[in-house]
């Protein structure tokens, strides 16, 4: 055999294999391009989940550089339970988490958000995690004596600031509340600050989220509670508001699969241990209501 026979046969083989080598590569991006998203978190044991940076539910821990709050621990738990041994937490606006979800910049929102008939058309929700009323964060004094949502109808030189993608800012506007009343801000942070400086009259947050901010104020800076606070009544019933996980619609398996994790939990002595250090309390369990019930209104 010459020389040059031998040269053609080995680029020939070569040629062979490099088609194999492509093929292979074709069939295991093939493969994980048909994985589900639970198949891929299982396989990767990681997971990155959505938060906006709102106590007590998600928000990252300074001292310890790490994202805590009430719905990513029990996301932490359930992920567990799952095979899942790592959550990342992605930082993002509130009212920009389900469309990221959507993006896929993450796989979970775990920021305590409400289930609404609304978002009900662009995620999927677990069943509810926890259930909870409303609150004012005011200057001292509440100089414009704000209780209610109708208080600030009532009064054309009161604004109230929500937080942007909120509930709160639904509720406005459910109850009429002129558009140039409601003052949009950031993040509750920012929302203090602008009560604070007397950019809004009044915060408008969930009972927890409000509580959770005093905690963090000291008397010099001017702001309280308001006391007492009546909840809004909205299509004739009093408003209380319950969060859950979104996923996205595509991924029925992952959340339903998550929910069987979920439901187990929820209501257990090691359930109330995750959540006793975030302020919820047998109060705030979403006892007897159910997703299917927050979509359908």
């Amino acid at each position: 055999m010459t020389l040059r026979h031998l040269r053609w046969m080995g680029v020939a083989a070569f040629a062979a294999g490099a088609v194999m080598l492509a093929g292979c590569s074709d069939r295991t991006q093939d493969a994980a391009a048909t994985q589900s998203t639970l198949e891929k978190v299982k396989a990767a044991k990681k997971i990155r989940v959505g938060y906006a940076n709102e106590a007590p539910y998600a928000f990252m821990r300074s001292d310890e550089n790490q994202v805590t709050g009430e719905a990513v621990e029990i996301a932490r738990v359930v992920l567990k339970r799952m095979g899942v041994d790592q959550v990342d937490g992605v930082l993002t606006e509130f009212g920009s988490l389900i469309p990221g979800l959507q993006a896929g910049r993450f796989d979970i929102i775990a920021a305590g958000m409400y289930v609404t008939p609304d978002r009900c058309k662009q995620a999927l929700f677990s069943e509810p995690t926890y259930g909870v009323g409303e609150a004012f964060l005011v200057q001292q004094g509440n100089p414009k004596q704000l209780h209610s949502y109708e208080d600030i109808l009532k009064n054309k030189d009161a604004r109230l600031g929500v937080v942007v993608g909120a509930i709160e800012g639904d509720y406005a506007e459910k109850l009429q509340i002129p558009s140039e009343q409601v003052i949009v801000f950031p993040d509750p942070v920012s929302a203090l600050s602008g009560v604070q400086a007397g950019r809004a009259d009044a915060y408008a947050g969930t009972a927890l989220t409000i509580a959770d901010l005093m905690t963090k104020t000291k008397p010099k800076d001017g702001l309280e509670r308001a006391e007492p606070f009546t909840d809004p009544v909205i299509d004739g019933k009093d408003v209380r508001g319950y969060g859950a996980f979104a996923f996205r619609n595509a991924d029925q398996e992952f959340r339903d699969a998550f929910n069987a994790e979920l439901t187990k939990l929820i209501g257990t002595e090691e359930h109330r241990k995750i959540v006793d250090p975030f302020g919820f309390s047998t109060a705030e369990l979403p006892t007897g209501v159910t997703t299917a019930k927050l979509c359908a209104g």
